[in-house]
This record gives structure tokens, sequence and C-alpha cells, in this order.
């Protein structure tokens, strides 16, 4: 599961997700797939924001508020709605050309 390779400390985006799938271009359809985990998953669904590094649940939300909380634990700063995604993106070695899930 690509998914739950991303290692802790480490972001990456909906639509570098998306790519890395087999699916460029297909970032609302991993959003929304995200948004329908059940929530007691053990997916780092966390780990995954906007483009630019921008938190896409609104702060002040359950679900927004838990993001924040398990980034910050894994020591990403989180600044507002945003984070500096150059400082703690995920870059995969390798990843096969076959298209993966999540």
């Amino acid at each position: 599961m690509l998914l739950s390779n991303i290692p802790q400390g480490r972001l990456t985006t909906y639509g570098q997700l998306a790519k890395l799938m087999g699916y460029p271009g297909a970032a609302r359809w991993v959003g929304r797939t995200l948004s329908q985990l059940p929530e007691d998953t053990q997916l780092p669904w966390h780990r995954v924001i906007a483009a630019g590094g921008r938190l896409s649940l609104p702060a002040n939300t359950p679900a927004g508020d838990e993001q924040r909380q398990r980034l910050r634990s894994e020591g990403i700063f989180v600044q507002g709605d945003r984070v500096k995604l150059r400082d703690y993106e995920w870059q995969p070695n390798a990843v096969s050309q076959n298209k993966v899930c999540f």
C-alpha cells in the first residue's frame, strides 16, 4: 500500500500520490478517497496535503485539528494552514510502474 509507505515526519501531496499510483491529474479523486477512510484507519492520511504545502482540512474542525496535531507530533512545523513542503516532502526512491493502491 503506497500510502502506508510515507514515513513518519514526511509529507506528500494529493497530486503526487495520484501520479505515483498511475493516475496523474487525479488529485481530487485521492482527496475524496482519503475522506472516505474509516475513522479507525491506521493509514497515515494526515501525511497527504494540498499542493504548495497547504493543509486542506480546515482548522477548528475535528479532522483538521487531528491532522495538525498528528503532524506536529511527528516534528512537522505547521504554521496556520501551511507547512514548508520542501522541508518535509517524501521522495520515494523507486515505485513500481504498475498501478498501486492506497
